[in-house]
């Protein structure tokens, strides 16, 4: 279990890490996307240790897995989804304006324009 959680740490820690260390926009964009994956899995490993079985009510189940967390992951992953196609619509769009997907030269030239 702990291992577990170690490694979405780590996937986690890659995809801030892209965010914040790497200059090109496609990458943060993909470190976003690292970054969601890892608390989608957190909360998919959260919610598979509280039961065992389906969330079918029938006799003799005890120990039913919890839906909710399930659900709210499926939320997260179309919200992130959409996240990221926006966030590639406006890479697209920065780069016909500015012919560059690097932050350092897009502040630049956007700010020569003004």
């Amino acid at each position: 279990m702990i291992i577990e959680r170690i490694l979405i740490f780590l996937l986690f820690l890659i995809g801030f890490s892209a965010i914040v260390a790497m200059r090109n926009i496609i990458k943060k964009i993909f470190g976003l996307n690292l970054m969601n994956a890892a608390v989608v899995l957190l909360f998919i490993l959260g919610g598979s240790r509280i039961g065992s079985q389906a969330p079918i009510l029938d006799d003799g189940i005890i120990h039913m897995v919890d839906p909710i967390p399930q659900a709210l992951m499926l939320t997260a992953i179309v919200i992130g989804v959409c996240v990221s196609a926006l966030s590639l619509a406006l890479a697209v769009r920065l780069y016909q304006a500015t012919g560059s997907l690097d932050i350092d030269v897009i502040t630049k030239r956007l700010a020569d324009e003004h």
